[in-house]
């Protein structure tokens, strides 16, 4: 916001430039430095995974306090905001001490705002005992006492308050009690909003009677309650921030109920808060409060262009309108079409299984009208119900069999598009989306859906009919097959041949869109392989893009995280198997392997001793023959001569008598 405000504007009287205003506070998208004077903005992050936006000139993640605090003196203004994380009450306190400490190094005066909250007096005795509903003031700020958790917060605005005392023109200090904040997304109220919009619950929890009175500020205003401050300085250093509305805990959850979700609320024990993960102790202890404060100074001196003076209540509808917008929750809405037997029910499931859409067919859409219209129009329903809407929905009931019956069990088309119709405006298509399965069949019946006022036409000189925008589909996706292809999935020759029927003039459901300049997406189907339609999903995925909705939820992640794990295990189990089964048969290898060697190594060493006995005959022989005769004559001579030196007589013997040597 700060950064499309013109420095000084607020002094300026803003009668006539209420429009200008609005348009201000909307453009929140636009580059910094967008508008000459404006403020520029330079800001920390609480750490690299948060998103970065797109108006601040510099961010900063995760700064040392030395490299925090000359950041800190280049600034001319400093707004600490302790409302949402605890954890900055103590950085807050810490930056006013530091600054204060530079004082006589400052280049410029100084202005450090403490954005903080109402819950510093969540204790404070009534202004008048006898008359509790009269509302505290800035005034009466000495008098505030606050809610047990948040002593570190009033400890915060007394020291900011504090130093602002020494050197005021150099260093101003200044404390704003917010109300609780809603808008552009939302903060505390979140809760309750995404559970309205999931639509997962039949009513909305209300903890505790719900009878305490909330104060509340929609965020852009405090933002124009800061920028007031920066151009006026004011004198009075403590300031209230809320909105005039004076609304209970169970107003604000049924009207945002009714707005976005099923429209009823549920009263609970205040203790079932505690069993909600998206609720902090702090926001508990918020919602519990019940508190009325008036900023009587922020009316009386400041140039607002409030956005929601009068409350969230009073603004529901521009406010859940900021809420989709800044969330991304913004519906998709589909049309598939194309002949009997072509995948359309298919695609479309799990079309709605990506998207987290509503699957719209129109047998499941008249079940359900039907039951709920024999509901409505039950006596034992009067009370609830009321007399005149229990008279409608039993005429409409009565109107509908007897055109059944009249037509052999099937409806009109204006009953049919008439039920069609509210089913798409019904919150959960609003919010989430939808896939219109096979609907509307017709040029006639796509203009009873579709139709709208001829105010609604965007352009008259484009001579576009008018239509619903929020049910008119913003893609149509027309499924094609050959009738020879089609015929070997199913036999329906009736319906596809009263398809074709309808499909060949001018005026078809196709034609309807193009005259919208919807122009349907054709997606041929020729292989009967793909029973899935993987590759058509896969394309219809690419040209819808991503998903406009929450993704999956705590319990979804949980049980992702829990599949997760078991294919891990199971796929370690797995491995370890594989690598046991390949270590049993590298061993059993290895056996065999040292089997066949040791085989191997027996027949070697045979054939080579037999090799060698009969490399060894021929020498045996020569020896029988030549030398035993002679050695053996020779041992006896020896014998009997007795010599002493019985080697030396054996060789001179053998010498004597070789028969070789002669």
């Amino acid at each position: 916001y700060l950064s499309n405000c013109v420095v000084g504007a607020s002094q300026e009287d803003i009668e006539g430039e209420e429009e200008e205003g609005e348009e201000e506070n909307m453009a929140q998208d636009e580059m910094p430095g967008s508008k000459a004077g404006t403020f520029k903005i330079v800001g920390t992050l609480s750490g690299n995974g948060e998103k970065k936006s797109g108006f601040a000139l510099e961010e900063y993640v995760q700064l040392g306090r030395e490299e925090l605090l000359q950041r800190l003196l280049e600034c001319d203004v400093i707004v600490y905001n302790i409302t949402e994380h605890p954890e900055q009450v103590d950085e807050a306190s810490w930056a006013v001490s530091a600054l204060h400490s530079e004082l006589e190094n400052f280049s410029s005066p100084k202005t450090f705002i403490l954005i903080s909250t109402m819950m510093t007096w969540a204790l404070s005795k009534p202004v008048d005992p006898d008359d509790p509903e009269i509302p505290f003031t800035e005034e009466d700020y000495r008098k505030r006492r606050p809610h047990p958790n948040f002593n570190d917060h009033i400890s915060a605005e007394k020291l900011v308050i504090k130093m602002g005392k020494t050197k005021k023109s150099k260093l101003s200090t200044y404390v704003v009690a917010s109300g609780l904040q809603y808008g552009m997304g939302e903060q505390i109220f979140h809760f309750f909003f995404k559970a309205s919009w999931l639509g997962e619950t039949p009513a909305i929890p209300v903890f505790g009677p719900g009878t305490n009175v909330i104060p509340t500020i929609h965020v852009i205003d405090l933002a124009g309650v800061i920028q007031n401050i920066i151009d006026h300085k004011p004198k009075t250093h403590y300031l209230v921030a809320v909105d005039d509305s004076k609304s209970t805990f169970e107003d604000i959850v049924k009207t945002i109920s009714v707005a976005l979700g099923p429209g009823k609320i549920q009263q609970v024990p205040k203790e079932d808060a505690f069993l909600k993960r998206d609720l902090t102790q702090g926001d508990i202890d918020a919602l519990m409060v019940n508190l009325r404060l008036e900023a009587v100074f922020v009316k009386e001196n400041f140039n607002i262009r409030w956005v929601a003076e009068a409350g969230l209540i009073e603004n529901i509808e521009h406010v859940v309108k900021e809420y989709k917008q800044t969330r991304g929750l913004l519906p998709i809405k589909i049309c598939i079409l194309g002949p009997p037997a072509v995948g359309k029910s298919t695609v479309a499931e799990k079309i709605c299984k990506h998207y987290k859409l509503h699957h719209i067919k129109i047998n499941d859409v008249i079940t359900e009208a039907v039951a709920t219209l024999e509901k409505q129009s039950r006596t034992e329903e009067r009370e609830s119900e009321g007399e005149e809407s229990m008279e409608g929905a039993q005429e409409l009931l009565e109107a509908m069999k007897d055109n059944m019956d009249q037509n052999g069990g099937r409806l009109d088309d204006q009953y049919i598009t008439r039920l069609m119709r509210d089913k798409l405006k019904s919150k959960p298509c609003q919010n989430q989306g939808f896939v219109l399965d096979g609907f509307p069949k017709t040029y006639e019946q796509a203009k009873l859906l579709f139709y709208g006022d001829e105010d609604e036409a965007e352009d008259v000189k484009t001579k576009v009919p008018p239509f619903d925008k929020k049910v008119i589909p913003e893609y149509v996706f027309s499924l094609d097959a050959s009738d020879d292809f089609l015929k070997t999935r199913e036999q329906f020759l009736r319906r596809l041949t009263s398809f074709r029927e309808v499909n060949v003039e001018d005026e078809t459901v196709l034609n309807y869109f193009d005259e919208l300049e919807i122009h349907p997406v054709h997606i041929d189907i020729s292989s009967s392989d793909d029973t899935e339609c993987t590759a058509v999903i896969d394309n219809m995925l690419k040209i819808v893009g991503k998903p406009q909705n929450y993704g999956p939820t705590t319990e979804e992640m949980e049980e992702l995280d829990r599949q997760g794990a078991e294919e891990r295990l199971k796929r370690e189990a797995a491995d370890r198997v594989d690598r046991e089964r390949k270590e049993a048969e590298e061993a059993s290898e290895r056996m065999a392997r040292w089997e066949e060697w040791n085989k191997r190594l027996e027949e070697v060493k045979r054939q080579e001793h037999e090799l060698l006995e009969a490399q060894s005959v021929p020498l045996r022989n020569y020896l029988m023959k030549n030398v035993m005769p002679t050695l053996t004559q020779g041992l006896i001579e020896c014998c009997k001569a007795k010599p002493e030196e019985s080697v030396d007589f054996l060789a001179e013997y053998l010498f004597k008598n070789n028969p070789q040597v002669e």
